[in-house]
């Protein structure tokens, strides 16, 4: 009997230390992409309040490097979550593992590790990016944002643009255009992160599974910059 019970919880340490090493670097991305809002929710000359309140989805993509675009079939990694309820005017949601790749912003960002930040200004560029591989400025129009607290968000990029990008390396941060580039949603990695193979339209607008621990910090910094929803949509 001892040896039975010895050999039952050896395979449930087993099972639960696989899947803790499965989701490891899901969770990673989560917490990193926690801090990187965070941090730039709080410079004086970050997101415009406005915007951010008008935006309907935020997809954060942390230590994102040059180098992987250079020899090309790499892609950097984030998240994006959602207000969630029918019309986007909720709390922010359960987020979804997203892909970043090609286009020729690697050139502009230089050697070091940069952090993006983008804004999603509308209900059709959310559900595009949530179901397919969505280019941008082809699929869905993008544009650098304007920044600054005090920044006027009636700029021509800011009212036409599907989506709004901004950039973050050195230190600095600012608008950065991701023309040509594409996003899509990381299905793999979503399986791991959720333990099941969950589409994530259905993560982020049927919230479907709860927000994982690891985005505390990354939903709890929106709830408390952005609560409401400002959009026209």
């Amino acid at each position: 009997m001892n040896k039975l019970w010895v050999s039952l919880v050896a395979g449930l340490l087993v099972v639960t230390t696989t899947t803790a090493a499965d989701n490891k670097k899901e969770v990673e991305r989560l917490e990193n992409s926690g801090t990187v809002i965070s941090e730039i929710l709080d410079i004086p000359e970050d997101i415009p309040q406005s915007l951010l309140d008008k935006s309907e989805c935020v997809i954060v993509l942390p230590s994102v490097l040059k180098a992987a675009f250079i020899v090309g079939g790499s892609y950097g990694r984030g998240v994006m979550t959602c207000r969630t309820g029918e019309k986007f005017n909720g709390p922010w949601g359960s987020p979804t593992m997203i892909a970043l790749e090609g286009g020729s912003f690697g050139l502009q960002i230089g050697g070091q590790a940069t952090d993006f930040v983008l804004l999603l200004m509308s209900p059709r560029s959310a559900e595009s990016v949530l179901s397919t591989k969505v280019k941008l400025g082809a699929d869905a129009s993008a544009a650098a944002g304007p920044k600054g607290r005090d920044a006027s968000a009636e700029t021509d990029a800011a009212m036409r643009a599907e989506i709004l990008s901004y950039s973050r390396a050195r230190g600095v941060f600012a608008g950065i255009s991701l023309e040509g580039s594409t996003l899509r949603p990381d299905n793999d990695a979503n399986a791991k992160l959720y333990g099941s193979e969950v589409p994530a339209k259905d993560i982020v607008l049927k919230g479907v599974v709860a927000p994982p621990p690891a985005a505390g910090k990354l939903l709890a910094t929106l709830n408390k910059k952005s609560p409401k929803s400002n959009s026209a949509d």
